[in-house]
């Protein structure tokens, strides 16, 4: 009787463990699953974000395109500019004290052109004045490339 007991016992306890076994395994599963969704999840988000990020280094390129080509034509403006002024070795220091009020004049009028200049390539939007500017006596000599974009030099 004692080893029919003895074996009992052991299916029992052989029961037990199993069904433990398999309990834990049940959970064990539901967490892998509930960790596949938060991966799933995360996958998602981070190609969302993978997505937004390539939009916004197009943006900073295209912005950059942008900003290098205002560059280039405010360096063909300033080399205009220093043609105009240095043309046939002129020296403005004897013309001011010959012509003072004619130079002040144009020192003047060409600093708020320069002024207006600055102002538009720091952003300020062009007036209708200066968008519908297509003779030279309508535009702003200093930058006639950003301030009159429908001047053409003639």
């Amino acid at each position: 009787m004692g080893i029919r007991l003895f074996f009992i016992g052991l299916i029992v306890t052989a029961l037990a463990g199993g069904g433990f076994y398999v309990m834990k395994l049940q959970k064990d599963n539901a967490i892998l699953k509930a960790n596949a969704i938060k991966l799933e999840s995360a996958i998602s988000e981070q190609q969302s974000l993978i997505e937004n990020q390539k939009k916004d280094f197009q943006e900073i390129l295209d912005a950059n395109n942008k900003m290098n080509e205002l560059v280039n034509v405010l360096k063909k403006d300033l080399e205009d500019l220093d043609k105009r002024f240095n043309k046939k070795n002129r020296d403005v220091g004897k013309l001011a004290i010959q012509r003072t009020k004619s130079i002040e004049r144009i020192t003047n009028g060409a600093s708020a052109l320069a002024t207006r200049c600055i102002e538009i390539a720091s952003g300020s939007p062009l007036t209708e004045a200066e968008l519908n500017a297509t003779k030279k006596s309508e535009i702003n000599s200093e930058c006639p490339s950003i301030a009159n974009p429908k001047y053409i030099p003639y």
